[in-house]
Order: structure tokens, then C-alpha cells, then sequence
């Protein structure tokens, strides 16, 4: 997969589902403070990706996640 195709495809898919406007997602933005996540919240986006994507993510992988582009980083590499 292209990166910008997957760059578009998860941030639409982030969009829709917690509700913000996609020009919301910056690379640089923090995930937690842009969805507005509290726990349960991180797990759905979990959720989320590992589904659109057929990548699992660990909990470690989650916690070093802190911004999008970390996020696109992360999967590039799993989908390589």
C-alpha cells in the first residue's frame, strides 16, 4: 500500500468514527488529544486499525504511539 493511500484511508477512517473533521489530523498531532481519547477510547482506535489494517498491535506498540505520524510509521512497517 501506497503511504499516502494509507495516510488518507486511516484518517478518514479516524475521522469517521470519532467524529472530527479529517483537516483535524495533522502528522505531528497527538492522537489522545486530537480524538479526545480516554482508555476506552484508545482501545476502539486499536480496534479500529487492527481491523482496516490486519496488523495487531501490542500494548507496548501503543504506548510508544504518540502522534500520527508515529501511527503511519508504525503501520508502514507492519504492512511491509
Amino acid at each position: 500500500m501506497e503511504t499516502q493511500q494509507l495516510i488518507k484511508e486511516l484518517n478518514e477512517a479516524l475521522a469517521a468514527e470519532f467524529e472530527i473533521e479529517v483537516s483535524s489530523i495533522t502528522a505531528e498531532a497527538d492522537i489522545k488529544d486530537t480524538l479526545d481519547l480516554d482508555s476506552l477510547g484508545l482501545v476502539d482506535m486499536v480496534a479500529l486499525v487492527e481491523n482496516k489494517f490486519g496488523v495487531k498491535i501490542q500494548s507496548a506498540d501503543v504506548a510508544a504511539i504518540k502522534t500520527f505520524d508515529d501511527l503511519y510509521n508504525f503501520l508502514l512497517g507492519k504492512l511491509k
